[in-house]
């Protein structure tokens, strides 16, 4: 059996169909922002492997980041050990996001990072003797696909809707409808400030993607949204935390996309972007005040939560490697001038079957009305050289920041060809 007939009757792809499932290309490997397929085809990543590889493929420094580490130590476990890789890792968190974020927790991916952070908001209740379980959130999030972060994602027609009757019901605000360009509608917030004042005491958090709604919708809204939830969350003293793994690391043109609103919030979720691709690793941060409910000599109090590969030394070193790089070559500018070549080539792009094309920062997305217009895309750019997988009625890029513009445009080109 060679291996493509293996890999098909074998392994289990995601999101894909059994029956019918979307083509795989089989990558050799990867360098700078090209995928080298076994034939020797190269093609321009157009979604920087679900958003995480932002400084690209096969990075010299990254690499030797890596095999210095290697040469120490690849693993050993968090309970009870801690090492350097970590600390300067924490402590370079704790120097780049929001002020006032200084408590930090390594994960060992994006949706532990928010049961994590679901976990601390609960415990926190719980620890002040007033227990709640309960989140509230708003329509048309992604947070994951384990079962606490289903649990708060979107779910009406969403990926988890299957598990509806399963997952805990938590509290759904109307998703906003002011987008970042918009006058702002103070009645855009209404529902969720209903909702909160309803069930403020049952509420143990708020949870939402900031600014930007990934995999639930690619949906950009207005800052003062976010805003206006930091301040009805400090009005009914209720956590909040902002759900950063698709955002983070300058996605939408900020460092992160709380800045937008010029907020911090309680706890925040970092990780896809965090070590470039390498290796999953993701953390959790958090504030004194969410930090001090856990300051007891009852053992029954700590923080339950330890997963095996937690502060994984490997992938400590690369991420501090890639924030360094992030920082050292000026990666908000680069990040500025993708959206100004995005805008250029397809702001003002427009066909019957497109509804909207939204553009922030590295973020590009083309919204059709109907799922079908995009069937087969992905067989259509793979044929013209760029690897961009679409998801149910949307077409986007997430581009790695070390793109050139011929590249970038050579993307573009490919998705207006498709509605031509």
């Amino acid at each position: 059996m060679n291996n493509p007939e293996f890999d098909s009757q074998h392994i289990w792809h995601p999101y894909t169909s059994l029956s019918q499932p979307l083509p795989v290309y089989p990558v050799k490997r990867a360098e700078g922002v090209y995928l080298e397929l076994e034939d020797g085809r190269r093609l321009i990543d157009g979604m920087s492997s679900w958003w995480a590889c932002i400084h690209g493929y096969n990075v010299p420094e990254l690499n030797a980041a890596a095999q210095n580490q290697l040469q120490d130590m690849a693993h050993v476990m968090f309970g009870g050990i801690t090492h350097q890789p970590a600390i300067e890792l924490c402590r370079k968190l704790v120097e780049v996001t929001p002020a006032g974020l200084d408590r930090v927790f390594l994960a060992d991916s994006g949706s532990v990072a928010v049961e994590v952070a679901l976990k601390m908001a609960i415990q926190y209740w719980h620890s002040k003797g007033t227990p709640r379980n309960r989140f509230l959130t708003i329509r048309k999030g992604y947070h994951g696909d384990t079962f606490g972060a289903m649990s708060v994602c979107d779910p009406q027609g969403g990926m988890h809707e299957l598990y509806q009757g399963f997952l805990p019901e938590h509290l759904f605000a109307d998703a906003p409808q002011c987008r970042p360009q918009d006058e702002w509608q103070e009645e855009d917030i209404a529902d969720f400030a209903r909702q909160l004042a309803e069930h403020q005491h049952e509420i143990a958090a708020v949870i939402l993607e900031p600014i930007v709604q990934g995999a639930g919708g690619m949906r950009f809204y207005h800052p003062h949204y976010l805003r206006r939830v930091r301040e009805l969350c400090d009005e009914y003293q209720i956590l909040l935390i902002a759900d950063e793994i698709a955002t983070g690391f300058g996605r939408t043109g900020k460092m992160f996309a709380c800045e937008w609103a010029y907020i911090t919030p309680d706890i925040m979720c970092i990780g896809k972007a965090l070590t470039g691709g390498y290796i999953g690793h993701a953390v959790t941060v958090a504030n004194h005040k969410v930090f001090d409910a856990f300051y007891s000599d009852d053992d029954r109090l700590a923080l339950m939560h330890g997963p095996t590969f937690m502060g994984n030394p490997l992938a400590c070193a690369v991420a501090l490697k890639g924030i360094e790089i992030f920082e050292r070559d000026d990666y908000m500018s680069k990040i500025r001038h993708i959206e100004q070549i995005s805008r250029q080539e397809m702001e003002n792009f427009s066909d019957p079957r497109i509804k909207e094309v939204r553009i922030m920062g590295g973020c590009t997305c083309v919204e059709v009305h109907d799922p079908k217009t995009l069937e087969g895309f992905q067989q259509f750019a793979y044929e013209r050289g760029v690897f961009c997988r679409p998801f149910l009625n949307y077409m986007y890029s997430m581009v790695p920041y070390v793109i050139s513009d011929e590249e970038l445009i050579q993307i573009f080109d490919v998705m207006k060809d498709w509605f031509h």
